[in-house]
């Protein structure tokens, strides 16, 4: 008896995989959020187009969208990255073990380095020149502003309470006062760096901020 070969069963084939849609991502969303601060610090909120944005990024809107929202949300992730790089340069400072008059020159320095990045066009700082102004018609902005103006005060109010510990200020410095004038004197420069005052003239108000600062020094 003659036995019929069976025929082999076909080979079962893979699953496609499911097509993706869209075009592959091509960016890297940090540098994407970098080129966007850049413009954002430069021009503002209102001055800054949804073209502007994608000229800077190399994104189209609708990446713009997807990775980052509306302008809006992506104008306040580009503060908060501001914030936390800038603030990442002067934690350092405010965290040394320095006497007073050196720690606050440092910190200044430091801060006129920020405000003068841009070359020909000195940025400023973010918070001051740019966000502020926005901060009036947005309570979420206004928010972020008051946490960081409250933020550098804190840090400041820190170091004259450490220097009054190390009797570099007498006990009855009033602290409060002190970081007050110290911050203010970080949002003036920011202001004059802007203008286009001159490095030379900047150093030199923050030599007489030092002074007032320290005066009571011991």
């Amino acid at each position: 008896m003659v036995q019929k070969t069976k025929t082999p069963p076909a080979a079962v084939k893979p699953a496609a995989e499911p097509k993706r849609r869209g075009r592959p991502r091509t960016y890297a969303p940090e540098v994407a959020l970098g080129q966007a601060l850049a413009l954002f610090r430069k021009d503002g909120f209102a001055a800054t187009s949804l073209d502007d944005l994608s000229a800077a990024t190399g994104m189209n809107r609708p990446s713009l969208y997807g990775a980052f929202g509306d302008k809006r949300e992506l104008y306040i992730k580009t503060y908060r990255r501001y914030r936390d790089d800038y603030g990442a340069q002067l934690v350092e400072i405010f965290k040394a073990d320095l006497p007073l008059r050196k720690r606050l020159a440092r910190i200044y320095d430091v801060a006129l380095e920020i405000y003068l990045f841009g070359g020909e066009a000195p940025r400023g700082c973010f918070t001051v020149m740019t966000v502020a102004s926005d901060a009036i018609a947005d309570p979420e902005v206004q928010a972020l502003v008051q946490e960081s103006i409250a933020e550098l005060d804190k840090a400041f109010a820190w170091c004259f309470r450490d220097a009054a510990k190390k009797d570099e200020l007498p006990k009855s410095a009033d602290i409060a006062a002190l970081s007050q004038m110290a911050s203010a004197t970080l949002y003036s420069l920011a202001i004059r760096a802007r203008a286009g005052i001159p490095r030379q003239q900047l150093e030199a108000i923050v030599k007489h901020a030092v002074d007032i600062l320290c005066r009571d020094a011991a």
